[in-house]
C-alpha cells in the first residue's frame, strides 16, 4: 500500500476547511445559491429575507458568517445592504478540490466535472 504524503502547508488547507464548514448549514448554502443566481448583482438583504423566509436576525447571523469568510463581499447602497457572492474565493475553494482530485491523485477524472457544469 503506498503512502500518501501531505503537505505540510495547512494555512491554506485551514482556510478551505473554514470556507467548508460556513456554507455547511442550509440556510447559507441557500444564500450562496441567490447569490450565485442574481451574479454579478447581489441582492439586497430585504429581497434575500423575502425569498428565504428567514427572520432578519437569523439571515443577519448568517451573512455575517459567510462575509468573515469572505465567501460573499457586502457594499452599502444608501440605506441597504447588498451582497454579492465572492466568485474569486469561489475558483480558488473549486481550484483546491480540483487539484487534489483530479489531478494530484486521479480520484475523479476532470472530464466528468467539465461535463456535469454544463
Amino acid at each position: 500500500m503506498p503512502i500518501i504524503r501531505v503537505r505540510k502547508d495547512s494555512a491554506p488547507v485551514a482556510k478551505y476547511a473554514d470556507m467548508f464548514s460556513a456554507m455547511g448549514t442550509e440556510a447559507r448554502l441557500r444564500i450562496m445559491q441567490l447569490l450565485l443566481a442574481a451574479h454579478p448583482v447581489g441582492l439586497v438583504v430585504g429581497d434575500i429575507q423575502e425569498e428565504l423566509n428567514i427572520p432578519s436576525s437569523t439571515l443577519s447571523h448568517h451573512l455575517e458568517k459567510l462575509k468573515s469568510e469572505e465567501l460573499v463581499q457586502v457594499r452599502r447602497e444608501s440605506t441597504f445592504l447588498r451582497y454579492t457572492a465572492n466568485t474569486e474565493a469561489l475558483q480558488e475553494l473549486l481550484r483546491f478540490l480540483y487539484l487534489e482530485c483530479c489531478t494530484r491523485n486521479k480520484a475523479l477524472k476532470p472530464e466528468e466535472i467539465s461535463r456535469s457544469c454544463r
